[in-house]
């Protein structure tokens, strides 16, 4: 995809974020702006402070320093429900459904604090065909990738302006994630803005506009992928060397 020009004002920022599990410091002074229409794309190795990043700006977790804002409006003290009402919606890792409730019983979980907007639980059945016909068959039976689609449409029916994807493609057959990433335009094309999280870097780089790069909860590497090398992106992601900062990327 084509990168966006950054000179606009994003509609997704966050700045300064430090969190913490207990004493563990999982965030460290993380910073990142996500543009209208952007696909931004967290990579990193496992522990590296992705899943509790999109967790700090869902509302899940609450950071001990730094403030997210959602169009410039500091929601950092705002509760998930309340952000998702404002537009911050996210697929979690795992899929995280209702099992013993029916494919459409969890995607009207997701409509309970829905924006005004062009996403219906009929829109969703268009978008995944295969939905509607199986819409009373309980969640638990069905497939990991039908699991996902489920979950996705759920957070779709909220109508978000930021859709947050966590490990979009875990535990999925390679077939199922390149069906799932092709919905992605689709997305685009109604107004939504994707914030993903990816462990394969191969795809990040193949679907996004932006990478940012965790190591250790701090951030290594940031960039459009066609200004980024293999060889800098490796060592972001395994902290294989020093990586240029914002002062080193100016000069």
């Amino acid at each position: 995809m084509t990168s966006p020009a950054r000179t606009r004002e994003p509609l997704l920022e966050v700045r300064d974020v430090t969190a913490h599990h207990g004493q563990l410091r999982a965030l460290d002074n993380v910073s990142l702006k996500v543009m209208p229409g952007d696909v931004y794309a967290i990579i990193g190795a496992n522990g590296a402070g992705k899943s509790t990043l999109m967790r700090t700006i869902a509302g899940l977790h609450r950071p001990t320093a730094g403030s997210v804002l959602l169009d410039g409006v500091d929601v950092t003290g705002q509760r998930a429900e309340r952000r998702l009402a404002a537009g911050i919606a996210m697929v979690p890792e795992g899929r995280r459904l209702f099992p013993t409730l029916t494919v459409e019983e969890n995607l009207l979980v997701g409509a309970a604090y829905a924006r005004e907007g062009p996403w219906t639980v009929d829109r969703v059945y268009d978008l995944f065909d295969w939905m509607r016909g199986r819409r009373r068959q309980k969640a638990a039976q069905l497939s990991g990738g039908e699991q996902q689609a489920v979950a996705i449409g759920r957070a779709l029916v909220a109508n978000p302006r930021v859709l947050l994807l966590d490990e979009l493609s875990l535990g999925l057959a390679p077939v199922v994630v390149r069906r799932i990433y092709a919905m992605l335009p689709d997305l685009l094309a109604v107004g939504v803005t994707v914030l993903l999280v990816e462990q394969d870097v191969s795809q990040a780089l193949h679907v996004a506009t932006y990478i940012h790069c965790l190591l250790e909860g701090r951030t290594t590497l940031e960039g459009s992928p066609e200004g980024l090398t293999p060889e800098r992106i490796e060592g972001a992601y395994f902290g294989l060397a020093r990586q240029p900062g914002p002062a080193d990327q100016a000069s």
